[in-house]
């Protein structure tokens, strides 16, 4: 029970599940665990500055994101986009639904702003979800959906820089995997995703359900401000251009930057505004950066203590070399870690260092061990509180006070996806 891994890992999930700063866990945790592994106090302090490059690209990945997000909401254009999908649905409640679940998955992948579009699009349309009285509960599942499933199977966006950070990991720790290998094995988690999401939908929270109407805003765009301004056009240009450079070169720093640099050249964005711009990108994602960064500190810590092998052996000989066991024990334990740390790209880092070992002394093949941590991490998403996956949906659907963070949110979205993505990846690797 004393051993670093242990000690750093079950302190990290003991310290978030009382509620601390996920940061501030991540540290106190890889301290025990390195002053426990004998590295001593300086010792550690390197082994996590060390640690960091590993994670150093998705970093800023992530804080140029959020920049170029922050740009897009300052143009309006997303406003635009929230009134004509309003007008568009009229009353067809499905059709609302699904159309959160693609452009949730649209903010992923081809348009990569993560959940900056929620706060923005979602409030204005809570009149016309509470006319056609849809359970609030479904659309968090289907935002939650559309925030997850594409980074686990589309290796574009943040799915790039979720399947980039597996396979990097998994190769870092004696087990070469490629990115194209991720998506090969993943889209059986995918499919029990879409599965989770049709039961929410269409059987757990297909009945009306009544809210209060509560104006959130009294602006209503007119006729001339819904017409596409060339602030807009140029919006849309750099949209493309970020794509572009993103299939190109892989980097989504340098998409990032692209698109930016259209929006500043092209006038959509005031070259003054630069600044305020960068200050709300580091608002909404800077944080996440900065976990990023720790957490692969927190992994090189936990490598350097030398407590892995005795770990996986002992690990080993408790599965009695059942590969059943094994996958249960596997995703059981990513549960317990991810929905602690609330961050799936986190975690990464963490559970590699335990898990490909793990999985290479039981016999499980590369792809069983992607499925296996693929699903392990992403269980972490769904269903915690300190998720942008829960976060970001409630910030929108919240938005007149009448969603309940933990039940509304959390609840509905762990029993639709962690459940289905458990048994996925259990029954999967056995088979891989």
């Amino acid at each position: 029970m004393l051993n670093p891994v242990i000690v750093a890992v079950v302190l990290l999930c003991v310290l978030c599940l009382l509620k601390m700063n996920i940061l501030f866990a991540m540290l106190i945790s890889l301290f025990a665990g390195g002053l426990v592994g004998g590295l001593g106090l300086m010792g550690t302090m390197g082994s996590l500055l060390a640690g960091f490059g590993s994670n150093a690209e998705t970093a800023l990945a992530y804080v140029l994101l959020g920049t170029f997000a922050t740009a897009m909401a300052t143009t309006g254009i997303v406003d635009i986009l929230g009134q004509k999908l309003t007008k568009a649905i009229g009353d067809k409640k499905m059709v609302l639904l699904f159309s959160l679940v693609i452009i949730a998955c649209l903010s992923q992948n081809a348009i990569p702003v993560h959940i900056a579009f929620i706060p923005i699009l979602i409030p204005p349309m809570l009149i016309l979800m509470n006319k056609l009285k849809i359970d609030r509960r479904g659309a968090a599942c289907a935002l939650a959906f559309g925030l997850k499933a594409p980074y686990i199977t589309l290796p574009i966006g943040f799915g790039l820089i979720f399947q980039g950070i597996i396979a990097d990991n998994m190769t870092a720790n004696g087990m070469p995997v490629k990115v194209s290998d991720v998506w090969r094995v993943n889209w059986i988690l995918g499919i029990a995703m879409i599965v989770g999401l049709c039961i929410a939908l269409f059987i757990s929270y297909r009945k009306p359900r009544e809210y209060q109407d509560v104006l959130v805003s009294d602006h209503v765009m007119s006729e001339e401000e819904m017409k596409l301004q060339p602030r807009h056009w140029f919006t849309i240009m750099a949209i493309l251009v970020m794509v572009g450079l993103q299939l190109k070169f892989s980097s989504l720093p340098i998409a990032a930057m692209g698109g930016l640099l259209v929006m500043i050249l092209t006038g959509a964005i005031k070259f003054n505004e630069l600044d305020d711009q960068f200050a709300g990108g580091i608002k909404l994602m800077g944080f996440i950066a900065f976990v990023m960064l720790v957490a692969g500190g927190f992994g090189q810590v936990l490598k350097d203590t030398g407590a892995v092998d005795a770990l996986v052996q002992g690990s080993v000989s408790l599965m009695g070399g059942s590969k059943l066991v094994a996958a249960t024990m596997i995703t059981l334990i990513g549960l317990l870690v991810t929905m602690g740390i609330g961050t799936s790209f986190g975690t990464v880092p963490v559970l590699a260092v335990l898990y490909v070992p793990l999985c290479q002394q039981i016999g499980f093949s590369p792809a069983a061990t992607i499925l296996l941590m693929s699903a392990a991490a992403a269980l972490g998403d769904a269903g915690s509180p300190a998720s942008d996956t829960t976060l970001g949906p409630t910030s929108g659907l919240n938005a007149d006070g009448q969603h309940n963070h933990i039940w509304d949110t959390c609840v509905p979205t762990f029993l639709h996806y962690n459940i289905p993505l458990m048994i996925a990846a259990i029954i999967g690797a056995q088979f891989l």
